[in-house]
């Protein structure tokens, strides 16, 4: 199971905890860990990513083992640690203004 902690307004659309936890299929991927969340809360879906695209959307952030993963390939294999669950997988929502 991986960990994944939300943002705020993304629990609370999901009527769930900041942090949640979803079984991925075979290798985990930051694009594996989105797809297991859409299916566990269907809420979620298009909010994360686009729906027709798949691609992140520009203000939503990926964080793993501290590091940002925003712009890293969705299909890159995410380390042990997150993968054991030792450290969660963070979504992020970014701020923006002016």
């Amino acid at each position: 199971m991986i960990r994944v902690v939300l943002p705020a307004h993304l629990w609370t659309l999901a009527r769930v905890g900041a942090e949640v936890q979803v079984d991925v299929p075979g290798t985990p991927t930051p694009a594996g860990v989105i797809e297991a969340l859409e299916q566990k809360y269907p809420v979620l879906k298009g909010t994360i990513r686009d729906y027709g695209t798949l691609k992140r959307r520009p203000l939503v952030r990926y964080f793993v083992c501290a590091e940002d993963w925003s712009h890293d390939p969705p299909d890159r294999p995410l380390p042990q640690a997150i993968v054991d669950g030792t450290e969660p997988f963070y979504i992020i929502g970014a701020i923006a203004g002016g």
